[in-house]
């Protein structure tokens, strides 16, 4: 299994692409998908605030930042987890 964060805040319509894209590869990859909202920390305001939607996997300190496409998130969360 891969578990991934997706970093996100309430009323991103590109966040909410972007769950949509992660809910798509969910079986393939065999995903657990954990949303992170950013305005509970001022830190991942300051770290993320301008970058949402971005995508992290457990165990990798790569991140995936918008813009992204099916094909783009598959790549990142392959390669991840090699």
């Amino acid at each position: 299994m891969i578990t991934v964060q997706l970093y996100t805040t309430l009323g991103c319509h590109l966040c909410e692409q972007a769950l949509a894209l992660l809910n798509e590869l969910h079986a393939e990859l065999d995903l657990s998908i954990e949303t992170v909202e950013i305005a509970e920390s001022d830190e991942l305001v300051e770290r993320y605030g301008i970058r949402i939607p971005v995508v992290t996997r457990t165990g990798s300190l790569k991140e995936l930042g918008w813009p992204f496409n099916d094909l783009m998130l598959k790549a990142f969360l392959t390669e991840a987890s090699s």
